[in-house]
Protein backbone atom coordinates (compact mmCIF):
# COMPACT_ATOMS: atom_id res chain seq x y z
CA UNK A 1 0.00 0.00 0.00
CA UNK A 2 1.61 3.73 -0.77
CA UNK A 3 2.61 5.25 1.85
CA UNK A 4 0.65 8.43 1.45
CA UNK A 5 -3.04 6.83 1.02
CA UNK A 6 -5.23 7.91 3.23
CA UNK A 7 -7.68 5.79 5.41
CA UNK A 8 -10.85 6.07 6.09
CA UNK A 9 -13.25 4.99 8.76
CA UNK A 10 -16.88 5.48 8.98
CA UNK A 11 -19.16 6.16 11.74
CA UNK A 12 -22.40 5.29 12.13
CA UNK A 13 -23.98 8.39 13.42
CA UNK A 14 -23.18 12.32 12.06
CA UNK A 15 -20.53 13.87 13.99
CA UNK A 16 -18.59 16.97 13.92
CA UNK A 17 -16.52 16.90 17.73
CA UNK A 18 -13.38 15.67 17.40
CA UNK A 19 -9.97 16.09 18.73
CA UNK A 20 -5.94 14.41 19.23
CA UNK A 21 -5.83 12.47 22.32
CA UNK A 22 -2.73 14.37 23.99
CA UNK A 23 -1.99 13.06 27.00
CA UNK A 24 -1.08 9.64 25.03
CA UNK A 25 2.35 10.54 23.14
CA UNK A 26 2.90 6.79 22.42
CA UNK A 27 -0.46 5.71 20.25
CA UNK A 28 -1.81 7.32 17.16
CA UNK A 29 -4.99 8.16 19.10
CA UNK A 30 -7.95 10.12 17.80
CA UNK A 31 -11.45 10.72 20.05
CA UNK A 32 -14.33 11.36 18.05
CA UNK A 33 -18.03 12.60 19.54
CA UNK A 34 -21.37 12.11 18.18
CA UNK A 35 -24.55 13.79 17.33
CA UNK A 36 -27.29 11.60 17.50
CA UNK A 37 -30.81 12.64 17.92
CA UNK A 38 -32.22 9.11 18.27
CA UNK A 39 -29.39 6.88 19.83
CA UNK A 40 -27.10 7.26 22.69
CA UNK A 41 -24.27 9.06 21.71
CA UNK A 42 -20.72 7.56 21.17
CA UNK A 43 -17.24 8.45 21.94
CA UNK A 44 -15.60 6.90 19.28
CA UNK A 45 -11.43 6.05 20.07
CA UNK A 46 -9.86 5.57 17.10
CA UNK A 47 -6.15 4.03 17.03
CA UNK A 48 -4.29 4.14 14.23
CA UNK A 49 -1.34 1.38 13.24
CA UNK A 50 0.83 2.87 11.31
CA UNK A 51 2.83 0.32 10.64
CA UNK A 52 -0.24 -1.40 9.33
CA UNK A 53 -2.17 1.46 7.88
CA UNK A 54 -5.17 0.03 10.22
CA UNK A 55 -7.86 1.59 12.25
CA UNK A 56 -8.83 0.00 15.24
CA UNK A 57 -11.93 1.83 17.39
CA UNK A 58 -13.44 1.32 20.66
CA UNK A 59 -16.41 2.87 21.60
CA UNK A 60 -17.99 4.03 24.81
CA UNK A 61 -21.74 5.90 25.21
CA UNK A 62 -22.07 9.29 26.09
CA UNK A 63 -25.61 9.56 27.71
CA UNK A 64 -25.74 13.02 28.22
CA UNK A 65 -26.40 14.14 24.51
CA UNK A 66 -25.38 15.09 21.45
CA UNK A 67 -21.59 16.12 21.61
CA UNK A 68 -20.60 19.36 19.98
CA UNK A 69 -17.32 19.55 21.28
CA UNK A 70 -14.75 17.27 22.77
CA UNK A 71 -11.26 18.21 24.20
CA UNK A 72 -9.00 15.51 25.62
CA UNK A 73 -7.10 16.64 28.98
CA UNK A 74 -2.86 17.14 28.30
CA UNK A 75 -2.45 15.42 31.69
CA UNK A 76 -4.59 11.71 31.76
CA UNK A 77 -4.97 9.95 28.54
CA UNK A 78 -8.49 8.77 30.36
CA UNK A 79 -10.05 12.19 30.43
CA UNK A 80 -11.88 14.31 28.32
CA UNK A 81 -14.68 16.80 28.63
CA UNK A 82 -17.63 17.27 25.92
CA UNK A 83 -20.10 20.38 25.25
CA UNK A 84 -23.10 18.10 24.80
CA UNK A 85 -26.75 19.76 23.99
CA UNK A 86 -29.81 18.06 26.52
CA UNK A 87 -33.52 18.65 26.92
CA UNK A 88 -34.70 19.84 29.84
CA UNK A 89 -38.06 21.28 30.44
CA UNK A 90 -38.76 21.20 26.55
CA UNK A 91 -35.93 23.55 25.83
CA UNK A 92 -32.13 22.50 24.18
CA UNK A 93 -29.74 23.22 26.42
CA UNK A 94 -25.83 23.43 26.18
CA UNK A 95 -23.81 21.75 28.94
CA UNK A 96 -20.29 21.13 29.81
CA UNK A 97 -18.42 17.90 31.59
CA UNK A 98 -15.46 16.31 32.67
CA UNK A 99 -15.12 12.24 31.90
CA UNK A 100 -13.19 9.37 32.36
CA UNK A 101 -12.45 6.60 30.68
CA UNK A 102 -13.47 3.11 32.30
CA UNK A 103 -10.59 2.07 33.43
CA UNK A 104 -10.83 -1.73 31.20
CA UNK A 105 -12.09 0.01 28.06
CA UNK A 106 -8.93 -1.19 25.95
CA UNK A 107 -9.68 -5.02 26.94
CA UNK A 108 -12.76 -4.45 24.69
CA UNK A 109 -12.17 -6.61 21.75
CA UNK A 110 -10.18 -5.02 18.56
CA UNK A 111 -11.62 -7.72 16.06
CA UNK A 112 -14.71 -7.85 15.51
CA UNK A 113 -15.87 -4.50 13.38
CA UNK A 114 -19.47 -5.08 15.13
CA UNK A 115 -18.00 -4.52 18.49
CA UNK A 116 -20.51 -1.67 19.27
CA UNK A 117 -23.35 -4.69 19.58
CA UNK A 118 -21.61 -5.94 22.38
CA UNK A 119 -22.62 -3.67 25.15
CA UNK A 120 -20.25 -0.87 24.95
CA UNK A 121 -19.26 0.93 27.99
CA UNK A 122 -20.10 4.13 29.67
CA UNK A 123 -17.91 6.65 30.27
CA UNK A 124 -17.71 8.35 34.07
CA UNK A 125 -18.87 11.48 34.76
CA UNK A 126 -15.86 13.31 36.68
CA UNK A 127 -17.87 16.90 37.19
CA UNK A 128 -19.93 19.15 35.17
CA UNK A 129 -18.27 22.24 33.92
CA UNK A 130 -21.65 24.30 33.88
CA UNK A 131 -23.16 26.82 36.07
CA UNK A 132 -26.56 27.50 34.95
CA UNK A 133 -26.49 31.55 35.44
CA UNK A 134 -23.67 31.29 32.75
CA UNK A 135 -25.77 29.81 29.70
CA UNK A 136 -24.88 27.75 26.51
CA UNK A 137 -21.23 26.25 26.84
CA UNK A 138 -19.90 26.48 23.58
CA UNK A 139 -15.98 24.84 24.45
CA UNK A 140 -14.26 23.58 27.07
CA UNK A 141 -9.91 24.50 26.87
CA UNK A 142 -7.40 22.57 28.57
CA UNK A 143 -4.60 24.50 29.95
CA UNK A 144 -1.43 23.56 26.95
CA UNK A 145 0.90 22.80 29.29
CA UNK A 146 -1.19 22.04 32.87
CA UNK A 147 -1.63 19.06 34.86
CA UNK A 148 -4.91 19.09 34.03
CA UNK A 149 -5.74 20.67 36.80
CA UNK A 150 -7.08 24.10 34.54
CA UNK A 151 -10.34 24.51 32.55
CA UNK A 152 -11.66 27.36 30.29
CA UNK A 153 -15.54 26.94 29.56
CA UNK A 154 -16.88 29.93 27.04
CA UNK A 155 -20.84 29.83 27.83
CA UNK A 156 -22.70 32.74 25.97
CA UNK A 157 -20.54 35.71 26.48
CA UNK A 158 -18.53 34.25 29.63
CA UNK A 159 -15.17 32.57 29.96
CA UNK A 160 -15.33 30.73 32.93
CA UNK A 161 -11.93 29.71 34.64
CA UNK A 162 -12.43 26.60 36.78
CA UNK A 163 -10.13 24.41 38.77
CA UNK A 164 -10.13 20.84 39.19
CA UNK A 165 -9.18 19.13 42.23
CA UNK A 166 -7.02 16.36 42.32
CA UNK A 167 -10.04 13.68 41.33
CA UNK A 168 -11.51 15.66 39.12
CA UNK A 169 -14.49 15.23 40.78
CA UNK A 170 -15.45 18.83 42.07
CA UNK A 171 -14.71 21.91 39.97
CA UNK A 172 -14.51 25.65 40.83
CA UNK A 173 -14.65 28.41 39.43
CA UNK A 174 -11.44 30.66 39.82
CA UNK A 175 -12.46 33.72 37.85
CA UNK A 176 -14.53 34.84 35.02
CA UNK A 177 -14.62 37.61 31.96
CA UNK A 178 -17.72 39.11 30.45
CA UNK A 179 -18.16 40.49 27.04
CA UNK A 180 -19.41 43.39 27.25
CA UNK A 181 -21.82 45.82 24.34
CA UNK A 182 -24.73 45.69 22.72
CA UNK A 183 -26.93 43.04 21.29
CA UNK A 184 -26.54 38.86 22.46
CA UNK A 185 -22.68 39.23 22.62
CA UNK A 186 -21.64 35.04 22.01
CA UNK A 187 -18.54 33.48 21.94
CA UNK A 188 -18.08 30.61 19.12
CA UNK A 189 -14.70 29.68 20.05
CA UNK A 190 -11.45 29.98 21.70
CA UNK A 191 -8.03 28.93 22.01
CA UNK A 192 -5.70 28.95 25.68
CA UNK A 193 -1.94 30.06 24.34
CA UNK A 194 0.64 27.66 25.36
CA UNK A 195 2.82 31.00 25.07
CA UNK A 196 3.39 33.78 28.20
CA UNK A 197 3.26 31.04 31.02
CA UNK A 198 -0.20 30.03 30.00
CA UNK A 199 -1.37 33.36 31.02
CA UNK A 200 -3.52 34.61 28.09
CA UNK A 201 -6.95 33.60 26.08
CA UNK A 202 -7.66 34.55 22.58
CA UNK A 203 -11.74 34.04 22.12
CA UNK A 204 -13.90 34.83 18.79
CA UNK A 205 -17.16 36.52 18.99
CA UNK A 206 -19.34 36.96 15.95
CA UNK A 207 -16.90 38.94 13.77
CA UNK A 208 -14.21 39.87 16.47
CA UNK A 209 -11.14 37.87 18.13
CA UNK A 210 -9.91 39.29 21.58
CA UNK A 211 -7.06 38.62 23.61
CA UNK A 212 -7.55 38.45 27.13
CA UNK A 213 -5.07 38.10 30.10
CA UNK A 214 -5.97 35.17 32.72
CA UNK A 215 -4.35 36.65 35.37
CA UNK A 216 -6.63 39.93 35.55
CA UNK A 217 -9.58 38.25 33.60
CA UNK A 218 -9.14 41.99 31.00
CA UNK A 219 -9.07 42.12 27.55
CA UNK A 220 -5.87 43.22 25.98
CA UNK A 221 -6.40 43.17 22.58
CA UNK A 222 -9.61 43.22 20.22
CA UNK A 223 -9.37 42.97 16.37
CA UNK A 224 -12.94 44.27 15.74
CA UNK A 225 -13.54 42.91 12.32
CA UNK A 226 -11.31 40.08 11.81
CA UNK A 227 -13.44 38.71 9.32
CA UNK A 228 -15.94 39.61 7.26
CA UNK A 229 -18.67 37.30 8.48
CA UNK A 230 -18.44 34.87 11.88
CA UNK A 231 -15.26 33.49 13.16
CA UNK A 232 -15.25 30.10 13.42
CA UNK A 233 -11.91 28.99 15.16
CA UNK A 234 -8.56 29.98 15.99
CA UNK A 235 -5.15 28.74 16.37
CA UNK A 236 -1.88 29.68 18.14
CA UNK A 237 1.79 29.14 16.55
CA UNK A 238 3.33 26.84 19.16
CA UNK A 239 6.39 28.45 17.95
CA UNK A 240 5.80 32.21 17.46
CA UNK A 241 4.07 33.78 20.97
CA UNK A 242 2.47 36.44 19.13
CA UNK A 243 1.25 34.89 15.96
CA UNK A 244 -2.30 33.63 15.47
CA UNK A 245 -4.26 32.21 12.49
CA UNK A 246 -7.94 32.46 12.27
CA UNK A 247 -10.97 31.39 10.07
CA UNK A 248 -14.61 32.07 9.31
CA UNK A 249 -17.27 32.11 7.35
CA UNK A 250 -15.96 34.83 4.83
CA UNK A 251 -13.77 31.00 3.33
CA UNK A 252 -11.11 33.11 4.46
CA UNK A 253 -7.89 31.81 6.62
CA UNK A 254 -5.70 34.60 8.48
CA UNK A 255 -2.62 34.78 10.27
CA UNK A 256 -1.92 37.78 12.54
CA UNK A 257 0.50 39.10 15.00
CA UNK A 258 -1.39 40.12 17.86
CA UNK A 259 1.04 43.28 18.67
CA UNK A 260 0.05 45.05 15.59
CA UNK A 261 -3.52 44.16 15.07
CA UNK A 262 -5.24 46.22 12.02
CA UNK A 263 -4.05 44.00 9.32
CA UNK A 264 -3.72 40.45 9.08
CA UNK A 265 -0.08 39.47 7.87
CA UNK A 266 -1.29 37.23 5.67
CA UNK A 267 -4.59 36.08 4.22
CA UNK A 268 -5.00 32.45 2.50
CA UNK A 269 -8.31 32.60 0.49
CA UNK A 270 -8.47 28.71 -0.78
CA UNK A 271 -11.46 27.99 0.26
CA UNK A 272 -15.08 28.09 -1.67
CA UNK A 273 -17.33 27.89 1.57
CA UNK A 274 -16.99 28.51 5.94
CA UNK A 275 -13.83 27.60 7.16
CA UNK A 276 -14.69 25.42 10.10
CA UNK A 277 -11.39 24.57 11.59
CA UNK A 278 -7.66 26.01 11.52
CA UNK A 279 -4.70 24.00 13.10
CA UNK A 280 -0.72 24.57 13.10
CA UNK A 281 1.45 21.73 13.11
CA UNK A 282 2.98 21.40 16.58
CA UNK A 283 6.09 20.51 15.52
CA UNK A 284 6.33 22.28 11.90
CA UNK A 285 4.70 25.76 12.00
CA UNK A 286 5.01 26.03 8.26
CA UNK A 287 2.21 23.35 8.12
CA UNK A 288 -1.24 24.82 8.54
CA UNK A 289 -4.49 22.58 7.80
CA UNK A 290 -8.04 23.92 7.09
CA UNK A 291 -11.17 22.64 7.23
CA UNK A 292 -14.61 23.79 4.89
CA UNK A 293 -17.91 23.27 4.41
CA UNK A 294 -16.73 23.06 0.77
CA UNK A 295 -15.91 19.32 1.53
CA UNK A 296 -12.52 19.96 1.57
CA UNK A 297 -9.30 20.17 3.82
CA UNK A 298 -6.39 22.00 2.44
CA UNK A 299 -2.65 21.78 3.93
CA UNK A 300 -1.05 24.72 3.49
CA UNK A 301 3.09 25.33 3.62
CA UNK A 302 2.87 28.98 5.51
CA UNK A 303 6.45 29.29 5.29
CA UNK A 304 7.62 33.45 5.09
CA UNK A 305 5.58 33.70 8.48
CA UNK A 306 6.69 30.33 9.94
CA UNK A 307 9.56 30.36 12.76
CA UNK A 308 12.18 29.38 10.18
CA UNK A 309 11.23 31.52 7.21
CA UNK A 310 14.57 31.24 5.84
CA UNK A 311 14.38 27.33 5.40
CA UNK A 312 16.73 25.48 8.09
CA UNK A 313 20.21 27.34 8.35
CA UNK A 314 23.12 25.31 6.69
CA UNK A 315 26.34 24.68 8.04
CA UNK A 316 29.37 26.26 5.69
CA UNK A 317 31.60 23.36 6.31
CA UNK A 318 28.79 21.25 4.07
CA UNK A 319 28.89 23.31 1.19
CA UNK A 320 31.41 23.13 -1.69
CA UNK A 321 32.30 26.95 -3.02
CA UNK A 322 30.69 26.96 -6.15
CA UNK A 323 27.16 26.22 -3.78
CA UNK A 324 28.19 28.72 -0.94
CA UNK A 325 27.48 31.46 -3.25
CA UNK A 326 24.45 29.92 -4.88
CA UNK A 327 23.48 29.29 -0.68
CA UNK A 328 24.07 32.64 -0.09
CA UNK A 329 21.89 34.18 -2.55
CA UNK A 330 19.20 32.34 -2.14
CA UNK A 331 19.16 32.06 2.06
CA UNK A 332 18.45 35.68 1.71
CA UNK A 333 15.26 34.79 0.35
CA UNK A 334 12.33 33.40 2.05
CA UNK A 335 10.85 30.08 0.62
CA UNK A 336 7.45 31.14 -0.90
CA UNK A 337 4.40 30.10 0.92
CA UNK A 338 2.28 27.76 -1.35
CA UNK A 339 -0.79 25.11 -1.36
CA UNK A 340 0.85 21.72 -0.40
CA UNK A 341 -2.35 19.62 -0.83
CA UNK A 342 -6.07 19.66 -0.74
CA UNK A 343 -7.77 16.45 0.24
CA UNK A 344 -11.00 15.33 -1.42
CA UNK A 345 -12.12 12.17 0.66
CA UNK A 346 -15.01 13.75 2.17
CA UNK A 347 -18.26 14.33 0.96
CA UNK A 348 -19.61 16.56 3.51
CA UNK A 349 -18.70 19.86 5.23
CA UNK A 350 -15.50 19.27 6.93
CA UNK A 351 -15.54 20.50 10.59
CA UNK A 352 -12.99 19.51 12.56
CA UNK A 353 -9.11 18.60 11.27
CA UNK A 354 -6.39 17.84 14.24
CA UNK A 355 -2.77 16.93 13.91
CA UNK A 356 -1.68 13.47 15.97
CA UNK A 357 0.21 14.50 18.81
CA UNK A 358 2.36 11.15 18.33
CA UNK A 359 3.60 11.59 14.75
CA UNK A 360 3.75 14.87 13.75
CA UNK A 361 3.34 13.95 10.09
CA UNK A 362 -0.22 12.20 10.66
CA UNK A 363 -3.59 14.00 10.66
CA UNK A 364 -7.48 13.30 11.21
CA UNK A 365 -10.31 15.24 9.54
CA UNK A 366 -14.17 14.53 10.46
CA UNK A 367 -16.94 15.51 8.23
CA UNK A 368 -20.71 15.71 9.17
CA UNK A 369 -21.39 12.22 7.73
CA UNK A 370 -18.83 10.68 10.42
CA UNK A 371 -16.33 9.82 7.97
CA UNK A 372 -12.85 10.08 9.36
CA UNK A 373 -9.90 10.04 6.93
CA UNK A 374 -6.50 9.59 8.08
CA UNK A 375 -3.51 11.11 6.00
CA UNK A 376 -0.08 12.02 5.84
CA UNK A 377 2.14 15.28 4.98
CA UNK A 378 3.31 14.02 1.48
CA UNK A 379 6.72 12.51 1.95
CA UNK A 380 8.89 14.82 -0.47
CA UNK A 381 7.51 17.72 1.83
CA UNK A 382 8.68 16.01 5.02
CA UNK A 383 11.55 15.37 3.90
CA UNK A 384 12.40 18.80 2.92
CA UNK A 385 11.69 19.89 5.94
CA UNK A 386 13.44 17.03 7.58
CA UNK A 387 16.69 17.57 5.58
Amino acid sequence: MEDDAPVIYGLEFQARALTAQTGETDAIRFLVGTQSLKFDNQIHIIDFDDENNIINKNVLLHQAGEIWHIAASPADKAVLSTCYNKTSDSRVVSCAAVWRMPSDWESGSHESPDDSAHNPQTLELLCHLDDSSHGNAACVLWEPMGDGKRVISLADNHALLWDLQESSTQATVSSTATLEGKGQLKFTSGKWSPHHNCSQLATANDTAIRGWDLRTMSQIYCIENAHGQLVRDLDFNPNRQYYLASCGDDCKVKFWDVRNVQEPVKTLEEHSHWVWSVRYNHSHDQLVLTASSDSRLILSNMVSISSEPFGHLVDDEELSEGEENHQEDKSKEPLKDSVVSTYEEHEDSVYAAEWSSADPWLFASLSYDGRLVINRVPRALKYRILL
